[in-house]
């Protein structure tokens, strides 16, 4: 042989199935020659070769050779099939219909050691199950006898009833494979794990996202294989079923029902089916050649479906060698010649090629019953007459020039175009000469086999679990909610000073920041952890309150709503005693002006909640966090909160400020914020104010022509963010040495366990020569206690007048209720930011409170209620309207730009604290209409503490306070 690229190399033989004559050698080398093309994707028409003796005496030999062919192909690991002698059947065509049944079973083609996995043959066995459902109707249907009971009954419905039985699948087939149901998983699978997906894609736990896949699995597997009696759930998005529905070998030219499945449309799918299983079953009860027809077809289409390359699973690729059909005895017992009529009609109605490699052997005296063939005698001998094996290739090169003409239908003679009849001479059925050779092609396995394997597969899933749990492990670190896939990123975890997690930014997506609060234990301080013991909410209450609000903004009043955001303190650290008591404050009173401005008004508001950690001690994330929302939230018109001075608080308004976003706070009381920021709008009293008020209470401590020191002392901020302190110490100083005092050197104390070290502060104040009169407290609420306690026992101060002065954070305590005391012949004097008193009378703030606020619902609530006598949630009402105000003006929502304009034009009466005016304020420079409150703390005789007010402004009073007004007792 001569040899060119693409003949295959010699087979090393020692393998089961070597050729025995010269004729199975150079047909197996054919049959090699064409698996070396089909490998390389060429696409080689393939023959059904009908070997056959010239001589009747060598039929069975004939016959063994093909078995020969059989045994040796599936040593060099073709998948192949053999059949019987005989299949049962009243006509030649019914056993011939029967051994293409036969086919249907995947063990048939090639045992466990088969390249790649078993064939699947769902449109053969849709056939199958059609005709067993006729089978199952017996011979009556569809036409039973006039007064039967099946005549009044629908012919259509019994049919669909016998297949629903069957569950659209041949009777007597295995229902359990490998111990597992035999499910619809093509399509359940993916549906559980779109489920999944989702599930994750929406940011629940994992354990979430699996349950619901396994419970949605479950659900279909029920529905799809338990229930009796139905057809099979995603029928019609089955690949047979499309089929089904697709070829043209089945579709009626009168089709009154329609022929088309469509993905989303499942009913009009099933009744295409429904119509087309009910022609198809029709036509069989006809009998001729039309089963056998359907049958080969069904065949043909799944073999092709088996080979099909750019398949999901790249199978074609990774079966480089095409089935082969052997018959060793092609004849009336088994309907083989039938079978190859059939193959050879089909593929000529058929445009596409298939991979199915059929060999026969026929006897002498059935050769024809194949009519005639492309090879129809030998060709006459030469001077040198040409090998058997040159002969093969060059009748199998004729058989491929002509099977084109053979096929058309315009040949006056009928013909079998994909049959190439060979036949063998005596002289080659004799034994191989020793030495010779047949051929192999390649058995190199497919880069496919390689790359696109289960082992390759469970490398890759192995790789992405791993890196989809690392990703999510660093989400769930990053973030505080977060999936597998997704994650908000609109808040964030940090880690706090006390070692807890904190969740900073802005809620949204149902993120609750109460979740992130510690969880009380026995014998932890209450207000640490929710709010003050006199406040009856926590945060968790109001956050769901807020949410069931902008749920019904949202639902019924979409386009008619603003949204504000609420930033403040929304951390507790317990280590430090840090209190939650101002957010859970300043929150309610956002939620209270809420639930009233959507009760009254046309245009609603939606809160947003953001929090900027323990203290505001990460407002600059929190203000990042807000700037990025709003920049995909138009409907977001400014902030409310941002209620501590501290050395991030330029940069955090700054931030909000090139956003767009104006700020409204209730409690801030920083002197410069007003000055170098055009966004920034305050309700407090800024700390150089309130210390000029207090100056008015220092001049009647001050005797006159009498040296008298003064003290500033202050809690130690190197290590913190905190600038309050340091305003008021710049702020008292400057006021005690204006007012004549001789001011001593200042003092800082620094914090311990989150407790004042002021023991040694105390000693040397009180034991030196030169004993302060006056002490200006630049301090937090939490550290007056420990002050007095040193002061009241410390010699040369316990029992001798001292005046203390300080600023409004000391508002926050509860001296009439016994939070905080001071020591004996100790007055205290601080300034409040909420005058509520007065204003009282002309608000309707109260009685807002007790409808809305949980826990004060049905109570007579006053000025000095003890959950609001602080004046937070006063302060926060206040604001919030203001800024509603701005954004609706007109009674239309505003742009972020309008309501940052708006705002100075904002003059609303009525208010918890008085008239917020914000129309005099100039721009870069401080207003004024304050609200104010000067109060006086002195210990009574039975050891308590006694608040006094000496005077006060209601807010959008413009009038200056006097000494004489400030008398102090």
């Amino acid at each position: 042989m001569v040899k060119d690229a693409r003949t295959p190399p010699d087979c090393p033989g020692g393998h089961d199935g070597m050729p025995e004559s010269d004729a199975a050698r150079h047909l197996q080398n054919q049959l090699e020659i064409l698996i070396q093309d089909f490998r390389r994707s060429t696409e080689p028409p393939m023959p059904v070769f009908v070997v056959h003796a010239q001589e009747s005496g060598d039929d069975d030999a004939v016959a063994g050779l093909v078995r020969q062919l059989h045994t040796g192909q599936e040593a060099h690991g073709t998948r192949c099939a053999v059949t019987q002698d005989s299949y049962e059947g009243s006509t030649e065509v019914r056993r011939a219909a029967a051994l293409v049944r036969a086919l249907s079973d995947p063990r048939k083609w090639g045992g466990p050691k088969a390249v790649y996995r078993r064939y699947a043959f769902p449109r053969l066995r849709l056939v199958h199950a059609i005709d067993d459902a006729v089978a199952a109707l017996g011979d009556s249907w569809p036409s039973p006898a006039p007064g039967s009971p099946e005549a009044g009954q629908d012919q259509r419905q019994r049919l669909l009833n016998e297949l629903a039985q069957q569950r659209w699948r041949p009777k007597n087939t295995a229902r359990w494979r490998s111990g597992l149901p035999l499910f619809d998983m093509a399509h359940i699978l993916p549906a559980s794990l779109v489920t999944v997906l989702a599930a994750l894609l929406a940011r629940s736990e994992w354990y979430v996202a699996v349950g619901a896949g396994l419970v949605f699995l479950l659900l279909l597997t029920v529905l799809n294989y338990v229930l009796p009696g139905r057809a099979p759930i995603f029928l019609w998005l089955r690949r047979e079923s499309r089929w089904f529905m697709t070829t043209t070998f089945l579709r009626a030219a009168d089709q009154e029902e329609p022929t088309e499945a469509s993905l989303l449309r499942p009913v009009r799918s099933w009744r295409a089916i429904a119509a087309r299983a009910y022609d198809v079953a029709e036509a069989l009860t006809a009998g001729g050649d039309f089963h056998l027809q359907l049958c080969v077809l069904a065949l043909r289409e799944d073999l092709r479906d088996n080979h099909r390359r750019w398949s999901w699973d790249l199978r074609g690729f990774k079966r480089p060698r095409p089935p082969m059909l052997f018959l060793p005895h092609a004849d009336d017992r088994n309907g083989g010649i039938e079978l190859i009529r059939a193959i050879s009609d089909v593929r000529s109605r058929r445009s596409e090629l298939d991979p199915l490699l059929v060999v026969a052997a026929v006897r002498a005296h059935d050769v024809p019953r194949l009519e005639r063939s492309v090879v129809q005698t030998a060709p006459a001998p030469d001077a040198a007459p040409p090998t058997f094996g040159v002969r093969l290739r060059t009748w199998y090169q004729e058989w491929g020039r002509n099977l084109r003409a053979e096929q058309s239908p315009s040949r006056e003679r009928s013909v079998l175009p994909w049959v190439m009849k060979v036949p063998l001479p005596h002289d080659q059925l004799g034994p191989v000469e020793e030495g010779r050779h047949h051929l192999r092609a390649s058995a190199r396995p497919t880069p496919a086999r390689l790359v696109w394997a289960l082992h390759s597969l469970v490398l890759v899933v192995a790789l992405v679990t791993t890196a989809a749990v690392m990703r999510a492990d660093a989400l769930h670190d990053r973030y505080c909610s977060a999936s597998v896939l997704t994650a908000n990123r609109d808040t964030r975890r940090e880690q706090g000073s006390d070692g807890r997690t904190e969740c900073i930014g802005i809620a949204t997506d149902g993120v609750r920041f109460a979740d992130w609060l510690p969880a009380p234990q026995a014998g932890d301080d209450v207000k640490a952890l929710t709010a003050d013991e006199d406040t009856p909410w926590t945060v968790a209450d109001l956050e769901d309150l807020i949410a069931r609000q902008n749920a019904n903004v949202l639902g019924r009043h979409a386009g008619k709503y603003v949204t504000v955001v609420y930033a403040g303190p929304l951390s507790a650290d317990t280590a430090a005693g840090s209190s939650l008591v101002k957010g859970a404050e300043e929150l309610a009173g956002v939620y209270l002006a809420q639930a009233v401005i959507n009760e009254n008004s046309s245009v609603k508001l939606r809160v947003l909640i953001a929090n900027g950690g323990v203290d505001l001690g990460r407002q600059v994330e929190m203000a990042e966090a807000i700037a990025a929302y709003a920049a995909h939230d138009p409907t977001v018109v400014g902030v409310v909160g941002t209620g501590r001075d501290l050395k991030s608080s330029r940069a955090t308004t700054r931030t909000l400020m090139e956003a767009g976003l104006p700020v409204v706070s209730g409690t801030n009381s920083a002197t410069y914020l007003p000055r170098e920021f055009a966004n920034w709008f305050s309700l407090a009293a800024t700390d150089e104010w309130q210390t000029r008020q207090l100056g008015l209470i220092a001049a009647q401590l001050r005797t006159p022509d009498r040296r008298q020191y003064s003290l500033v002392l202050a809690r130690d901020t190197a290590r913190t963010d905190d600038l309050y302190t340091d305003e008021q110490a710049r702020y008292g100083q400057r006021m005690l040495r204006r007012q004549g005092f001789t001011p001593l050197d200042q003092r800082r104390y620094t914090l311990s366990g989150g407790k004042p070290e002021l023991r040694s502060h105390a000693q040397e104040i009180c034991r030196g020569g030169r004993v302060p009169s006056v002490i200006y407290f630049a301090g937090r609420v939490e550290d007056i206690d420990p002050l007095m306690n040193q002061l009241g026992t410390e010699p040369g101060c316990a029992g001798k007048p001292l005046a203390i002065l300080t600023g409004d954070d000391l508002s926050k305590a509860d001296f009439a209720g016994g939070g905080q005391s001071v020591a004996p012949k100790v007055t205290l004097y601080h300034a409040a930011l909420a005058e509520l008193e007065t204003a009282a009378t002309s608000t309707g703030f109260y009685l807002d409170a007790a409808k809305h606020l949980p826990g004060l619902r049905g109570h007579s609530l006053r000025y000095d209620s003890p959950a609001l006598a602080s004046g937070q949630t006063a302060l926060a009402h206040d604001a919030t309207r203001a800024l509603f105000w701005a954004a609706t003006r007109g009674d239309r929502p505003q742009s972020r730009a309008s309501t940052w304009v708006n705002l100075r034009s904002v003059k609303i009466e009525g208010m918890a604290t008085g008239t917020i005016d914000f129309t005099g304020a100039p721009l870069y420079g401080d207003r004024t209409g304050h609200s104010i409150v000067l109060k006086e703390v002195s210990r009574t005789n039975d050891g308590t503490s006694e608040p006094h007010v000496v005077c006060r402004r209601k807010a959008g009073d413009t009038a200056p306070l006097t000494r004489k007004e400030c008398r102090i007792r």
